[in-house]
This record gives structure tokens, sequence and C-alpha cells, in this order.
């Protein structure tokens, strides 16, 4: 295996690991609206989060980060093609850590709902977006021969990717969820199993839909087997939560996650963004990637500064693994 393809898979396992933490980061989010009933309950909710919510994001500033020195030509096309959306959830984020931080600062009524909107405003709008953006890229765009999109906003706005993108917000918000319950004490986490049976119902319907449309234009054997797996345990997690095992369903629509996120990466090798122009212009793990030596320095790199990531990490989910519920907020 050629480094090129070895980083094209260690950046579809930053996207995998960013979409599992941070989906159920922003179906927490989205929940402060569906779920909790008045102030307490928003404030449990966040509070689940809390110590977590800004590690999730560093997955996305490593894929980023990653993209940009593996593959630039691919990072330079996505980022000028995908502008205004990237720039939307780039803001979406900048926001929404400032009303995670500022939302207690005073004590005012009107203060604190407004933080709480943009709460759930943020985490609604990126949780969407993304599953817009990769359609779009599984599907292809118009890039040409010069490595430029030439397409339109209204491009990416098709149906294929507007469906990626309401099954990404069903399946983080399904997500959220189940996390909601596992961490949660008292009436709010027996609503939270409920609405996660609710939720789960929508999810695999949408989920299917926009499985099945993938393989049938891009699929090959191993897509389909991740794409069996997707629904199998998606379906297993409705059954945990449905039983109270909410530790098994949330690492069960973790496996939904990573199986539908390996699918479409699947799906997309050897390319990067496919051109919907012609097929001679795609960029592809060889024609976008950087050369052999950055990409030497790079596995050494990773090689050594990943593991200590992971280890802190999995210690502060591990220290803060405790259920929280509304006797634990003060008044």
């Amino acid at each position: 295996m050629e480094l090129h393809d070895v980083w094209f898979v260690l950046i579809a396992v930053l996207w995998t690991g960013y979409f599992f933490l941070e989906g159920f980061d922003f179906g927490i989010g989205i929940l402060t609206k569906l779920l909790a009933r008045n102030r307490k309950e928003r404030r449990v909710l966040i509070n689940t989060i809390g110590p977590v919510w800004d590690g999730n994001e560093v997955w996305l500033l490593s894929a980023g980060g990653a993209t940009f020195a593996a593959f630039p030509d691919w990072y330079a096309t996505l980022f000028s093609g995908f502008y205004l959306p990237l720039l939307l959830i780039l803001v979406c984020l900048i926001v929404r850590g400032v009303a995670f931080e500022y939302r207690a600062k005073r004590p005012e009524e009107n203060w604190q709902r407004n933080w709480e909107n943009a709460i759930f405003w943020t985490s609604l709008i990126p949780a969407v977006l993304w599953g817009v953006a990769f359609g779009n890229i599984v599907r292809g765009v118009k890039i040409d021969a010069q490595k430029e999109y030439v397409g339109t906003l209204g491009d990416l706005l098709n149906p294929y990717a507007i469906l990626g993108g309401l099954v990404t917000l069903a399946l983080f918000t399904f997500h959220g969820t189940v996390f909601a319950a596992l961490k949660t004490v008292g009436d709010i986490r027996f609503r939270a199993r409920k609405l996660a049976l609710r939720l789960g119902a929508v999810t695999t319907v949408l989920a299917l839909g926009f499985l099945l449309w993938t393989q049938a234009d891009n699929g090959d054997g191993k897509s389909l087997v991740a794409m069996i797996v997707a629904v199998a345990a998606l379906a297993a997690a409705i059954g945990a939560i449905a039983a109270g095992r909410e530790g098994w369903s949330f690492a069960l629509s973790g496996v939904t996650i990573v199986a539908a996120v390996a699918m479409l990466f699947l799906t997309l090798f050897p390319d990067v963004m496919p051109s919907s122009l012609n097929d001679a212009w795609s960029l592809t793990v060889t024609n976008a990637s950087s050369t052999p030596y950055t990409l030497k320095i790079m596995t050494w790199c990773a090689g050594i500064a990943t593991p200590v990531v992971l280890l802190y990490q999995g210690w502060t989910y591990w220290v803060f693994r405790k259920r929280i519920g509304t006797q634990h907020i003060a008044e």
C-alpha cells in the first residue's frame, strides 16, 4: 500500500472519529429543544458534554489539517468549491463554543435563553450541512481540467445531498438521545429512551434510502458489507434502547456511524473528489497527494502524537463517566 493510500485511510478514520464524537455532541445540542422541558433540564443535557465537547472538535481540526498536508489539491478544491457551506459550519462552531462558555455568565432570562437558542441552531445547522457536503463529495461535483470547482451553490443542493443532510441530522440526533439516556438519571433518562425509539424509526427509513442510493450508484462488494453492518447496527441499537441497555445502544449507534462513513469512503476510493463533468478530471489519491517525502514525515509525526491524544481523550471520558440529573444542578 502506498503512503497516499495510507493517508486516505487515516483521513477517513479522522472523519469517522469526528462524526462519532461530535455526532452525539450535536445531538445533545438539538435535544435542548426536543427533550428538555425547562432550564434545569437543559443544563443537565449541556453538562453531559461540558467536559468533552471541545475535545471532540479536535478531530475536525486533525481531519482538516491532514487533508491540507496530505492532499493539498483536494483541500483547495473542497474549501473553494464548498466555501459558503463550510464557512457557515465554521461560524456555527465558533458561536456554539461561545454559547457554551457565556450562557451562564449572567443571570438574566433573556441572556440565557438567547445563548441556549444559539446552542440549538448551531448544533442543528452543521449536523445537516456535513451530510450535504459529504453527499456531494461522494456523488461528484463539477470539477474542470484545472482541478477547480466550476459549479454553483445551487448545484450542491441536489436531492441526493439533501437526503444525506437529513440522514446526518436524524442519525446524530438519535446518537445524542441515546447518549443522553446513558448519561442522565431520573425522568429525563426515561423520556430520552422513548424519544430514541421514535427517532430510531425515522433514522432507519432515511438511512436505508440514502445507503441504498449510494450503493446503487457507486457501490461494490466492500461497500455492501459496510451498508449491511450499518443497518444491522442501527436496528440493534433501537432494540437495545428499547430494552433499557443504554450502553449497548450507544455503542451500536456508534457502529452505525462508523460503518456508514466507511461505506462512503469505500465508494469514493480511489477518488477523493470525483468530477461529474469528466472522469479524467477527478481528483484521486494519486494526482491530489503531496510528495512521498511529505507523507513520510507526516506518518512519523502521526505515529508519535496520535496515541498520546487518544490516551488523553479516553482518560477524559473515564473521569467524567458518571450520570447526572436535575438533583445535581444548583438552583
